[in-house]
């Protein structure tokens, strides 16, 4: 039987970290996020956003924008909080509208104010392991497997999954940590056969149970970032089916109560390094 990784108490942890060093400063920190529609899901998210904000002590602001607003529109809102000493981090919620350039949108954030680092200039930070500010799911992982001491040096790191926001940060942060890293995604033909090399794995694909427990060796540590909702129950599983893979698990992360805390957590910790590398200037 696997230990249960408890990212909601340790998301508690890290926001009472922040919560404290924020109170020290001589202005609170500031959040703005972005709104652009109505999609119920953003909406829960950014409101999910502004609790933990005030849970911290982390004043913010919330910009809702109409579903027609232009690209033009957008850029120019984001434009004025770059230039608004008051706020620290922007945060722009995904997805967006089809005539809004995502790209456009993440590239006009300063870098010092882009709490999701996402801007290319924190990527590249964070790929030659000079980032302050991280994206935070993947830093949020990582902050997972240091409280439970799982370290990834010499380990082999199994990541199933590409995207810009978990997959690829996630193995370069492991790398950074000296760990042998493998990415598979839908074209990797035979998973299994990667899967079961992971001393760690971690699956972010967005595939309801994919990981059986057959895919996994024994021992292993494994991260679910998935959340799926089941339509007819309303209730929340991951990638993996956790009955079939927590028994052979050395430690495994629930769905819901694992990764998601953490990611929120991370974000209060990036909106406290952004205003804390203003204010040193």
């Amino acid at each position: 039987m696997g230990v249960l990784i408890d990212g909601k108490k340790l998301a508690e942890k890290l926001c009472e970290e922040v919560k404290s060093e924020a109170a020290a400063m001589s202005r609170r920190p500031c959040l703005a996020a972005v709104l652009v529609g109505d999609d119920p899901a953003s909406q829960i998210y950014v409101r999910n956003k502004e609790r933990d904000c005030l849970k911290c002590g982390i004043d913010s602001r919330r910009y809702d924008l109409a579903a027609t607003t232009s690209e033009a529109e957008l850029l120019r809102l984001i434009a004025a909080l770059n230039a608004d000493d008051g706020v620290d981090g922007i945060l722009v919620q995904l997805p967006l509208p089809e005539q809004v350039s995502e790209r456009a949108v993440i590239n006009a954030i300063a870098p010092e104010k882009d709490v999701d680092a996402f801007h290319p200039i924190n990527v590249g930070r964070m790929v030659t392991g000079e980032g302050t500010l991280m994206p935070c799911t993947p830093a949020g992982i990582m902050d997972m497997l240091h409280e439970y001491g799982i370290s990834p040096d010499g380990k082999h790191c199994v990541i199933v999954g590409r995207s810009n926001i978990v997959g690829r940060p996630m193995g370069l942060m492991l790398l950074n940590a000296d760990a042998t890293v493998t990415y598979c995604h839908r074209h990797t033909r035979d998973l299994a056969s990667f899967t079961r090399q992971a001393d760690i794995l971690i699956v972010a694909a967005g595939s309801p149970r994919l990981i059986r427990g057959d895919m996994v060796k024994d021992g292993a540590a494994v991260i679910d970032v998935a959340m799926n909702r089941d339509p007819e129950t309303g209730k929340f599983f991951g990638d993996v089916c956790f009955d079939e893979v927590e028994p052979k698990a050395a430690f495994i992360t629930p769905v819901p109560g694992g990764v998601g805390p953490m990611t929120r957590a991370r974000l209060m910790k990036n909106i406290l390094a952004a205003a804390k590398c203003r204010a040193e200037k």
